[in-house]
């Protein structure tokens, strides 16, 4: 008697890609994913590949891994892909110390985040 599987967490026509503990602050991820929400797959592999910010890489990996789950876990159509959600979560926050004058602290926060693409098969205007 095995356990019942779980039954999916984003409809027939989606995938999702989730990647977490990323090392950078939510806020800046964020931009990253306004950048590619909305646009087909396509069109953001090409806007992450040449995007100046470091983040961009792995972001760019993540919607790439999206896009091979709904190819290969879910038989969707590539080329019909769109970018449905992407969306950030805060993760853990590494705590530093800085020296300062007088004896004191100077608190470093080094913050995580958490990245979650829902990539969508469009549907075919006919």
């Amino acid at each position: 008697m095995s356990k019942k599987s779980a039954p999916r967490r984003v409809a027939d026509n989606e995938a999702r890609a989730h990647s977490r503990s990323m090392r950078v602050s939510p806020r800046k991820l964020n931009l990253m994913a306004q950048l590619i929400r909305g646009k087909t797959a396509e069109a953001a592999l090409a806007a992450l590949s040449f995007h100046p910010r470091r983040i961009a890489v792995e972001v760019k990996t993540v919607l790439e891994s999206a896009i091979a789950n709904a190819e290969n876990n879910h038989q969707l159509d590539v080329d019909q892909l769109i970018v449905a959600e992407a969306y950030v979560g805060k993760s853990l926050l590494m705590r530093r110390f800085a020296a300062r004058a007088r004896g004191r602290v100077g608190n470093i926060a080094k913050p995580f985040s958490n990245l979650t693409i829902i990539v969508r098969e469009k549907k075919e205007t006919a």
